[in-house]
């Protein structure tokens, strides 16, 4: 008896250790998953919203199809931009353990091994780029591209003054034609390239200013094209950029030839006035800016004049389809 009382206790302790083990084993997969959701940056997909643009002003944004392709094509770019979003964290893990902020991000905290979010990249980029190609051919070359692009900006691009903004831009015109592509376009006007990247650098600006404050003395251990920047400087910058954006989207409102000829879409003008001052009044007064998407999806009033502005377009551009949806 003493026997099978020993045997009956050992075998208890083996089955408590497995399963010990098999909890240990559990959690920490849940939390690598976890950590590799987080490092995909599910907010900042909000960026890809501009794939949408040829859409709305090609006016085919209520066409099923160009619909469909145009979902299909944010989901993959979507994609992509966690893939950059990985490597990124990858190239810069020991520089943001000494960041206030982004020492928390699951590779830096060390809640996510680097050999699993390596893998998580390989295995997004194996599902983006051949679905990009099937999709559509070209939408597939610019995915490519935005992907070289991007991981250039990772490696070395962003340490360079002044390119490392005109990369960010470059990221978001890739976008912007990522929609054309997918869409026969016939009345999408090449001023929207241009107001993208000047948009674009805006953003752009006011993150390195964000950055600038946020890091201080520290600002250069992080990003060395820090260094080179200064608050007169980016806000010399952002004033040259914000004044051509205004002028931008005034010009486009009432030349592009693609537009009603009797100018109303020159009545967005002041949605874009406020949305601009708004963001300008977030940086220089609320400290904000660091993350523009962020902001979009934390301030109310900038929440406010987007859908103002979406909806104003909508009723000037879709004017026959409109009627045509109330006299059904």
């Amino acid at each position: 008896m003493g026997i099978l009382v020993v045997t009956f206790s050992d075998s208890r302790i083996a089955v408590s250790q497995v399963n010990t083990s098999l909890e240990k084993t559990v959690t920490h997969n849940g939390s690598a998953l976890r950590g590799l959701i987080v490092t995909m940056r599910l907010k900042q997909w909000l960026k890809n919203g501009f794939i949408f643009l040829p859409l709305l002003f090609d006016v085919k944004l209520l066409n099923l199809l160009y619909l469909a392709r145009t979902l299909a094509g944010f989901a993959l770019l979507c994609l992509a931009s966690s893939v950059v979003y990985i490597i990124n964290d990858l190239a810069d893990i020991e520089k943001d353990r000494r960041h206030p902020t982004k020492r928390y991000r699951p590779l830096a905290s060390g809640q996510l091994a680097p050999g699993v979010a390596l893998a998580g990249a390989l295995v997004l980029t194996l599902i983006t780029l051949p679905l990009s190609f099937v999709l559509n051919t070209t939408f597939g070359l610019i995915v490519a591209a935005y992907l070289v692009l991007q991981l250039a900006y990772s490696f070395f691009l962003k340490h360079m003054i002044i390119l490392d903004v005109l990369t960010v831009s470059a990221g978001f015109v890739l976008r912007v034609a990522a929609g054309v592509a997918l869409v026969d376009v016939v009345r999408f006007s090449p001023w929207l390239y241009v107001l993208t990247t000047l948009l674009a650098l805006f953003l752009s600006f006011g993150k390195r200013r964000h950055e600038l404050l946020l890091l201080k003395e520290e600002a250069n251990s992080h990003r060395a094209s820090l260094e080179e920047y200064n608050l007169p400087l980016l806000d010399e910058m952002m004033s040259v950029v914000t004044a051509t954006t205004v002028v931008a989207y005034s010009l486009y409102t009432f030349s592009a030839e693609n537009l009603p000829k009797n100018h109303t879409m020159m009545l967005t003008i002041p949605f874009v006035l406020y949305g601009i001052f708004r963001y300008l009044y977030l940086i220089h007064v609320r400290g904000e800016g660091g993350a523009p998407d962020e902001v979009v999806l934390r301030d109310r009033p900038m929440q406010i004049t987007l859908l103002l502005w979406g909806l104003s377009v909508f009723l000037i551009l879709y004017p026959d389809e409109i009627a045509a949806l109330l006299s059904r």
